[in-house]
């Protein structure tokens, strides 16, 4: 899918032209006052010190963008109940563990964000260079806020594909705990999805590997694989968790190597 980063801001251009290059985006420059947008249905843009993705169809989504600093994120790490969550419990910290995780498939980074702010160093894969380039700017702006500056510090993303990143036959440091949280196509009867998910799925698509994936993680953690799904999903690759936590609406299998060292 091709995107292109627009500017219209000269005082922007140095930051925008960083983020061309590394993310390898077409960077296309207009006059405060052109009123035409790229002809491509998304494009990215800085409003307000946010890089933002948009999309131009008239029934489409509103703005994307990553923030670590406000909104759900401030909310969750203050009031989201802290190692009492499904995920906490799912990779262990409700029973003292702090490890290395690998969130091999981060997305928008809400998961990985939960889980650093409560002690564990994670590092983040992602394959998308514009999902990559959304997760970069908030990582950025996370790490100049004085709430937010030492979760961030224990986040790391690696903008590679999962599949690659894990066939590597030796990774250091040594992965304690794989996290998987692959796309999953909607029922067609389903209600709209968020515009967090509608935006996935547009960049992105299905994650069509994630049986091969789990595979993969299976090889690689020292102590589990804990993935994320809807609740009535089946289980990657057929393959049966030794553990479930369930809630309304989502499940989380837990696959175990070995106990955890507590």
């Amino acid at each position: 899918m091709s995107i292109s980063l627009l500017n219209q801001d000269p005082d922007q251009l140095e930051y925008l032209q960083e983020i061309s290059q590394r993310w390898n985006i077409p960077l296309i420059q207009q006059t405060s006052s052109e009123k035409t947008v790229p002809s491509n249905r998304f494009f990215l843009k800085l409003i307000e010190g946010k890089l933002q993705l948009i999309d131009t169809y008239p029934d489409g989504p509103g703005p994307l963008t990553i923030d670590f600093v406000t909104g759900s994120s401030a909310h969750r790490r203050l009031y989201g109940g802290g190692k009492g969550q499904m995920i906490a419990k799912a990779v262990g910290l409700n029973k003292g563990f702090k490890g290395n995780i690998l969130d091999a498939t981060a997305g928008l980074g809400g998961d990985a964000f939960v889980l650093a702010s409560l002690g564990c160093q994670v590092t983040l894969l992602e394959r998308s260079p514009i999902i990559a380039a959304l997760l970069d700017d908030a990582l950025k702006r996370g790490e100049n806020d004085t709430d937010t500056s030492e979760i961030i510090g224990r986040m790391q993303l690696i903008p590679q594909d999962s599949l690659e990143f894990l066939k590597q036959t030796e990774i250091k440091p040594p992965i304690h705990i794989i996290y998987l949280d692959p796309m999953f196509p909607e029922k067609k009867n389903s209600a709209l999805v968020k515009k967090e998910m509608q935006y996935l799925q547009q960049i992105i698509g299905k994650d069509e590997d994630s049986d091969q994936l789990l595979e993969l993680a299976m090889q690689h953690a020292a102590y589990r694989v804990v993935v994320k799904r809807p609740k009535s999903a089946p289980h990657l690759n057929n393959q049966k968790p030794q553990l479930e936590l369930k809630s309304k609406g989502q499940r989380f299998d837990i696959y175990i190597r070995q106990k955890l060292p507590i």
